[in-house]
């Protein structure tokens, strides 16, 4: 079954164009979307990503970059506004397709006009699961997962419930607080409704808070097992409180727990969370309506 014509798909690259470039070519291999349905957005590389690019990716594919890194949810606010499908498939750029199981995700949208948002079944190159769902954040959730004291027995049961392994046993689809950005469906216009991800979330924490923000508006997130995407997973901010990406998610840890209620010791779930939540603002307006651009259209700079 063809899928062209449901999606438009969204990828932000840093650095990183020959993995972009592999994931374009399993979307269009597998018939996933057309190629004027891809929005490949360079965040400022700093290196030759969007030269690279340019050259290589198939005549249609629509290839942007901005002026300045925001973080990844300005990227993909930005990769956004190319959308016209009113399902949008948000993509890291180390991921790939090898077979086209997303037909399942699509069922559920279409039959349940409640469901805002599917995390799909990431996996490992190997087949391993990668267990993309996840509660909400109490504080010795984060401890358990960001510091030694994971290791022991009781905070390694903790991070199994945080990490929902249990819900992925019996194949169905299921509700979720939140799930990884790596690889999510979303409504387009639910997306618009929202104001995009905020941008205040450089990198870390914007894919909870999104979710968050989708329950709040009344739309449900669900995982779909066997909806799957392959990631090839390099976990940054596990490398130490200390390293710029373990910073970075501290900082993007603080400024969530800012914006909604961490409870000490119990996961809040969607309504204790949302009871202690700030009232919900937003870093952009993304317009749900555009023109498409020609197959021929050169990449643009935009500022």
């Amino acid at each position: 079954m063809s899928l062209k014509g449901t999606f438009s798909v969204v990828i932000v690259n840093y650095n990183t164009p020959k993995l972009v470039g592999n994931c374009v070519r399993s979307v269009l291999d597998l018939s996933i979307a057309d190629k004027e349905d891809i929005v490949v957005v360079d965040n400022s590389s700093t290196d030759n990503s969007f030269s690279y690019l340019r050259e290589t990716l198939p005549a249609g594919v629509r290839l942007v970059r901005t002026s300045i890194n925001r973080g990844f949810a300005a990227g993909v606010n930005f990769g956004m506004v190319g959308c016209l499908r009113e399902l949008v498939l948000v993509l890291n750029p180390d991921t790939y397709f090898v077979d086209a199981s997303l037909e399942n995700a699509v069922t559920l949208l279409r039959s349940q006009t409640d469901v805002g948002l599917v995390g799909l079944d990431l996996m490992y190159p190997d087949g391993e699961r990668q267990f993309s769902a996840r509660r909400f954040y109490s504080v010795l959730d984060i401890v358990g997962r960001r510091s030694p004291l994971g290791r022991l027995e009781a905070f390694r049961r903790r991070i199994d419930n945080h990490m929902m392994r249990e819900a992925w046993g019996a194949g169905l689809p299921f509700e979720a607080d939140w799930v990884l950005g790596t690889g999510f469906i979303v409504r387009r216009s639910l997306f618009g409704e929202l104001g995009g991800m905020d941008e205040h979330f450089f990198l870390y924490m914007e894919d909870v808070d999104f979710c968050a923000r989708i329950w709040q508006a009344g739309y449900r997130v669900l995982c779909v097992p066997g909806a799957r995407l392959t990631h090839e997973h390099q976990r940054a901010s596990a490398a130490g409180f200390l390293s710029k990406a373990g910073r970075r998610h501290m900082n993007s840890l603080w400024r969530f727990s800012r914006k909604y209620r961490v409870p000490l010791f119990t996961p809040p779930g969607v309504q204790g969370l949302m009871r202690g939540a700030k009232a919900r603002t937003s870093s952009v307006s993304v317009p749900v309506a555009i023109v498409r651009p020609t197959a021929t259209e050169q990449p643009q700079t935009v500022e």
